[in-house]
Parts: structure tokens; C-alpha cells; sequence
């Protein structure tokens, strides 16, 4: 009872929250760099109400806290309902019948970083999430629609109706096509495969590839002529990449998937979905190729995605990702203090290296030229992904990390829904998040 306690009180199900409610006024969620992002307000009766002063941004982030709770708001519950007021006052309080108040839990979310992403998907749908990959904090998370905190409880039929998913983090349950970020993964395995025979690797691209009567095709069948590993990388060619996957084990890429965090849970306290793929050695020509374009039966979250970024920018090396770096009294003393810790290696340190190598070519003369020539250094991979069989929408993927002397790193995944409808793509929205950070 003693070692589960704490993750019993979080539950939204267990009453007992009700009880401490009784005694202490639910603490405040502080951004790291002191926005105040939600809090309890208290009237001159005693009335109590939960404010979220910038409503939408960190909706689902910081979650809300009536009709059930969510985000950081269910998280971290236990600690906002638990005063480590100074004992005199404590018991001054309860001797007088009034209420603590409720510790202070202080995020790792940078308010300007956040709202950067915020602005920068405008009215798309979509999700950004921005990591410290030296760290793992976790400094952004925004998903879109969202929804406003403060009237949960009067819109809780609208925005938790059937078919409404205005409630779900699309960072850590979104469940999206990975399209030609996926790449990186094939790229990886088929280093892993011919490392001496990788730099000597050589395509022609005349606009689609052809096997076992299925056949793939470059977008807008555009032909990129002689190629190597990094500018098939670079030019996102999936007519190189279906020869690639013709030439690899698929029970040994499927053992190097699982051990980047395909079909496991995810290391983060939110709810979120295990990101997944299907293929083996009895796997179809048409199944492999597609997957290795990141089509296919591949789901990824971008939670997920910025993971694998941040290892890549770590030298292989994945920090565990964490959202809350220290709890305090109201007062601001320190009760708790959370630390960066290693998770787990994904890559060696020359794995790590290969895929920066390619990540650069992306942005110096591929699909991402957008973000070069700028004052940090940009590294990433685009994609776009259909969506169905049945029309053209596409989503739109950045997945990457940008460096500058005097900063930390920050690595970041984009997904814009229907990007021809938003007219902006996820390379647009990294830009602006890497803008405001580094300038």
C-alpha cells in the first residue's frame, strides 16, 4: 500500500481526492521559467475555482482538473493536494478551521517555447512537441483542436461527444503514418546490415521502382538520377528506398524497431499509444517497400518521433523525458527535486553520427532547405503521408534538432493534419519554433 499509494491518489476514479480537497486549496503548475499556468482562485466565501490563465495553449499539457482529470493536472495530483506549509501556520490553519495551501509544482515547459509552437500550428490540427535532449525535459507539447480548461464543465458534452477528439494529446496518443521519417529507421537498418558496403551504396532514380508487380513511386514521380545513401536520404526517394528494402533481413529490422521503442510503452506518465509496425520475414514485396517509406501498417506518435531525434542529436544516448522539475511549498521552498537520468541507448555513437550526417543533407540541399543558412544549425527529416486510399490528404512531418553555441540543443516532431488544407508544412512550424529559441 505504501510503494502504490501515490498512484492510486492520482487516479481521476478514486474519491479520495475529495477528501484532501477538504483541507487544502489545490496547488498552482508553474512553467519553468515562472507562468503561472493554472491555479485556484478563492472568493471572499470561500468559493473555490480552478484557473487556467492561457486557457488553450497548455491544454492538454497541463490537462484539467473537473469532470475527471488529465494531463499534468491527473499526474501530478497527489502533490497539488499535499501543503508542506510551515508547521506553525499548518497548524494555525486547522486549529481555525482554514484551509493550507496545496504545494507548487514546477514544470519543465518553457512558456515562450510553447507558445511558439502554440502560434506556429495556427488553426491546423496537429501536434508539436519540443525535448532537451541532454536532459530530457521536456520544454513544449501542444496539440490541436484543443479546448479551454476553464469551461470543461459547462462544454463537457461538446468536446467529449461521440466521435470528438478535441480531449486527445495527439503528442502521445496520436497514431499517424510516419511517411518518409520512417526513413530513418530504414536507414539505420541497412547500415547496420553493410556497413562497409553503405557509402559505396548507389541508386539511378528514373521516378518509381518496380517488384513482384507492385511498383512505388517518387512524389510527383519526380526523378532524382544517380544517388547515394545520404542524397537518397536527402531527396526523400522512395524509388531508393524500395530497392533498400528488398536487400534487408526483415526479422532483423523488425529486432531493431522493438528496440526503438516500437510496440512498447512509451517512458512518460501521460497517457499515450505504442507506436507499431508489421513485418517479417513472411512479410509481402509490397508490404516491405511500403513500410519502408513509412506507409504501410506503421503507426508512429510523435512523442515517439522526438524521442528517436533526441537520442540521434545525444550521440545515441536517450535521456529520460520528464515534464516536472522540482515541487515546492507555497511559499517556495523546495519539498522535491526531479533530476535527469539516463533511459536507455538507441544508437552507437556511430550510428548516431550516420544519421546526423544525413539528417544535414536534408537541410543543406534537400527537402528542407527552408532551415538553412540560419544562425543555429539544423538537422532533420521531412515527410508526407497519405492518410488513406480513398483521397489525397497527406499529413506533414518534421522530425529533427537544431544546435547553436550558447544554447542548449532542442530537438522537435511536427505533424500538420491535411497539409494542403493548413497551406503550411511541418518544416514551416519547426522554423518558427527554432526562431523564437534561438533568436
Amino acid at each position: 500500500m505504501f510503494f502504490t499509494s501515490e498512484s492510486f491518489i492520482n487516479s481521476p476514479y478514486n474519491k479520495l481526492s475529495d477528501l484532501f480537497s477538504n483541507t487544502i486549496i489545490r496547488g498552482d503548475i508553474v512553467s519553468s521559467d515562472g507562468h503561472i499556468l493554472a491555479t485556484t482562485d478563492v472568493d471572499e466565501d470561500g468559493n473555490e475555482t480552478r484557473n487556467y490563465p492561457y486557457g488553450d495553449m497548455f491544454a492538454h499539457v497541463v490537462g484539467y482538473s473537473s469532470n475527471g482529470k488529465s494531463g499534468l493536472e491527473n499526474q501530478m495530483n497527489f502533490s497539488l493536494l499535499r501543503s508542506n506549509t510551515f508547521f506553525v501556520d499548518y497548524l494555525i490553519n486547522d486549529l481555525s478551521g482554514q484551509k493550507n495551501e496545496g504545494d507548487t509544482v514546477i514544470t519543465t515547459l518553457d512558456y515562450s517555447i510553447q507558445e511558439a509552437a502554440y502560434q506556429a500550428l495556427g488553426d491546423a490540427d496537429g501536434a508539436v512537441v519540443v525535448m532537451e535532449p541532454s536532459t530530457g525535459k521536456i520544454l513544449a507539447m501542444v496539440s490541436k483542436p484543443d479546448f479551454d480548461p476553464n469551461t470543461v464543465e459547462e462544454n463537457w458534452e461538446t468536446i467529449n461527444s461521440e466521435g470528438s477528439t478535441v480531449l486527445y494529446n495527439r503528442v502521445t496518443q496520436g497514431q499517424y503514418a510516419p511517411g518518409s521519417v520512417f526513413k530513418i529507421f530504414t536507414t539505420l537498418e541497412f547500415y547496420r546490415e553493410n556497413p562497409t558496403a553503405f557509402s559505396s551504396y548507389e541508386f539511378n532514380c528514373s521516378g518509381s521502382f518496380s517488384s513482384d508487380g507492385k511498383t512505388i513511386h517518387c512524389a510527383s514521380n519526380e526523378l532524382h538520377g544517380t544517388e547515394d545513401i545520404i542524397s537518397s536520404f536527402a531527396n526523400s526517394c522512395n524509388s531508393s528506398y524500395a530497392n533498400i528494402s528488398l536487400q534487408l533481413n526483415m526479422d532483423d529490422f523488425n529486432d531493431t524497431l522493438k528496440g526503438l521503442l516500437f510496440d512498447t510503452d512509451l517512458p512518460i506518465s501521460l497517457e499515450s499509444k505504442r507506436s507499431s509496425t508489421n513485418i517479417s520475414s513472411d512479410s509481402s514485396t509490397s508490404l516491405i517497400m511500403e513500410t519502408a517509406i513509412g506507409q504501410g501498417s506503421t503507426y508512429v506518435s510523435p512523442f515517439h518521433m522526438v524521442l528517436i531525434a533526441s537520442a540521434i542529436c545525444h550521440d545515441g544516448i536517450l535521456m529520460k523525458p520528464y515534464l516536472v522539475q522540482q515541487i515546492t511549498n507555497k511559499a517556495g521552498a523546495n519539498v522535491q527535486t526531479f533530476s535527469s537520468s539516463e533511459y536507455k541507448t538507441l544508437f552507437s555513437k556511430d550510428e548516431a553520427d550516420m544519421l546526423e550526417s544525413c539528417m544535414k543533407a536534408v537541410i543543406s540541399s534537400g527537402t528542407a532547405t527552408l532551415l538553412s543558412d540560419q544562425s543555429y544549425d539544423a538537422y532533420g527529416k521531412t515527410g508526407t503521408a497519405q492518410v488513406s486510399d480513398t483521397d489525397d490528404t497527406e499529413n506533414s512531418w518534421f522530425v529533427g534538432y537544431a544546435k547553436q553555441d550558447g544554447y542548449e540543443d532542442i530537438a522537435i516532431a511536427v505533424i500538420v493534419e491535411d497539409k494542403n488544407n493548413a497551406g503550411f508544412s511541418g518544416t514551416n512550424v519547426a522554423k518558427k519554433v527554432f526562431d523564437a529559441y534561438f533568436n
